[in-house]
């Protein structure tokens, strides 16, 4: 039986999923190495929650939680307008803010922190190959030594690198939902004060929000979601990617010209579907999946708090299964798969909930979550879906001298 002290694990992505299970993997016993194709763990990033028993307990035990309380924004309240500034709906913070919520860079930032006197970080490189050996997977990359690691794990997103290597291409398993969202930081030209949420512009089967940086009152951030058919571009092409949202949103009024002039100069834009993957088997001998490759939506679907939890669970099912990786993913994914399923159902509706395409569907959306009964209700059944009955405690598991 291989000494899992010594057992070596390369994990692709250094956002959220990787750098947990990195953590979790190092004081577990294991020798994690973490490849990430950015140069440098990415700064700022829409903010992002936690919340009910679940995500709570997992954050305790990892011992990040007094970090992330530094950090936290205090939630995110919400507030859709019409053309003429009106103001037609607003949410509260804990609507959206859960129990906790931080920006993502800054979740990145401090998993990274408790990770790294356990891990080996590559940055500004990515896997070139994968190929099954009797006794591990020989890996190429783009740039380092070619090496041999015991097991690898795809961390790396909607769109895995690792799940397209060794389970094909990704249309087999990504699906379009029908919208597409962009965010990017510009200056705060409205003087908009930290704390204060989200405005955004309402129109059928389009949303152009703005609010203030939590950390820094001289920044605001951008967030414009829009409905349409799958878009054939380059996700490599930012002029391309500028271009569609610029399409998309050139008829608005309100604040949206000024927002489109910022883009225009913006470095960075995060553009993507609305999508969601689903992998019937998440392992493939020495291979496996984790987070939004297994089993994610892209907005709306719970997956940061789902891969806190998927990390936690597939390391203490490694460190239970004594060298034995297969009856390890196997429990991994008899754990987790109907609770990511659950989960993963709220990208289902972010688009239509954030952006519904007729005005009918704006007014009823509008005049249904001016409620606070249903408001309520929506935050109980939050914390219901996002809860594992028993979820197992590894506290007893094999850990390193």
């Amino acid at each position: 039986m291989h000494d899992q002290q010594r057992k070596t694990v390369l994990i692709s992505g250094a956002s959220i999923a990787g750098p947990a299970l990195a953590l979790w993997l190092g004081r577990l016993g294991f020798t994690p190495t973490v490849v990430e194709l950015a140069p440098a763990l990415r700064e700022g990033g829409q903010a992002v929650d936690f919340r009910g028993d679940t995500h709570m307990t997992v954050l305790d035990r990892m011992g990040v939680l007094p970090d992330l309380r530094r950090v936290r924004t205090g939630g995110s309240p919400m507030t859709f307008i019409d053309e003429h500034g009106r103001q037609r709906l607003h949410l509260p913070a804990e609507f959206a803010g859960g129990d906790i919520e931080v920006l993502r860079g800054d979740l990145s930032r401090v998993l990274y922190e408790h990770s790294a006197p356990y891990t080996e970080y590559l940055f500004g490189d990515s896997i070139a190959s994968l190929t099954e050996t009797p006794t591990g997977v020989r890996v190429t990359f783009r740039h380092s030594t070619p090496r041999e690691f015991d097991l690898v794990i795809g961390a790396d997103g909607i769109h895995s690198h690792v799940r397209r290597l060794a389970f094909g291409p990704e249309a087999r398993y990504v699906s379009h939902l029908g919208y597409y969202a962009a965010t990017w930081r510009l200056p705060n030209y409205l003087g908009l004060e930290g704390g204060t949420g989200v405005t955004g512009l309402n129109t059928p089967g389009r949303l152009a929000a703005v609010g203030a940086d939590y950390r820094d009152p001289e920044l605001a951030g951008a967030f414009l979601l829009f409905a349409s058919p799958r878009l054939d571009y380059d996700r490599q092409d930012l002029e391309q990617q500028k271009s569609l949202v610029t399409r998309a949103f050139s008829d608005l009024g309100w604040e949206v010209p000024r927002l489109l002039d910022s883009l225009r100069a913006a470095p960075e834009l995060y553009f993507d579907s609305i999508s969601r993957s689903d992998v019937p088997t998440w392992s493939t001998g020495r291979i496996a999946l984790i987070g939004d490759a297994a089993c994610g939506a892209t907005i709306g679907g719970m997956g940061t708090g789902t891969a806190i939890v998927a990390a936690y669970v597939l390391a203490g099912e490694l460190a239970r299964a004594n060298g034995d990786h297969r009856a390890a993913f196997t429990r991994y994914e008899a754990v987790l798969r109907d609770y990511a399923q659950r989960c993963q159902k709220g990208g289902d509706r972010t688009g239509p909930f954030l952006a519904p395409r007729t005005t009918r569907g704006l007014r009823l959306r509008n005049g249904l979550l001016s409620r606070p009964l249903l408001l309520n209700w929506m935050l109980k059944e939050g914390q219901k879906v996002s809860s594992i009955p028993g979820l197992p405690d590894y506290a007893t598991s094999p850990r390193p001298a």
